[in-house]
């Protein structure tokens, strides 16, 4: 069985997360590090158990909430100097999929998705029956 995107690149983000955090001084490990981890692996916890729920959607809008929250925390990384630039940038296009990626499934559990096609199907006939 062929493993979920959204699996496959959360699981990269922790292993990438969890060693460059381990390199954050001393003063700073149990402070950001600390939140970061916590909400890296929150936000991969709240996605496994999406995959287990009959009712996912409250399970992603956790997950949404808590890569917000890494977000934030790798701004903040940045500014005091924890990380640079560079690592910076590479987190938050990793973090920007997991938002897409998260984001395409909300949408498919609540039908959005769906509903947006069939919209779309109906407009463009509107348009080919009227020109």
């Amino acid at each position: 069985m062929k493993e979920s995107p959204i699996f496959i690149k959360s699981f990269e983000m922790l292993q990438w997360l969890l060693n460059h955090t381990r390199k954050f001084p001393k003063h700073q490990r149990f402070v950001m590090a600390r939140r970061m981890e916590e909400a890296a692996l929150d936000f991969h916890d709240e996605i496994l158990r999406a995959t287990r729920s009959r009712k996912p959607l409250q399970a992603l809008g956790e997950a949404d909430y808590h890569l917000s929250r890494l977000k934030v925390y790798n701004r903040l990384c940045k500014e005091m100097q924890l990380q640079s630039f560079k690592q910076y940038e590479h987190l938050s296009r990793v973090l920007d999929e997991l938002g897409k990626l998260l984001g395409g499934w909300m949408r498919k559990v609540s039908g959005h998705g769906e509903r947006n096609r069939e919209r779309n199907k109906t407009e463009k006939a509107v348009r080919e029956a009227t020109a």
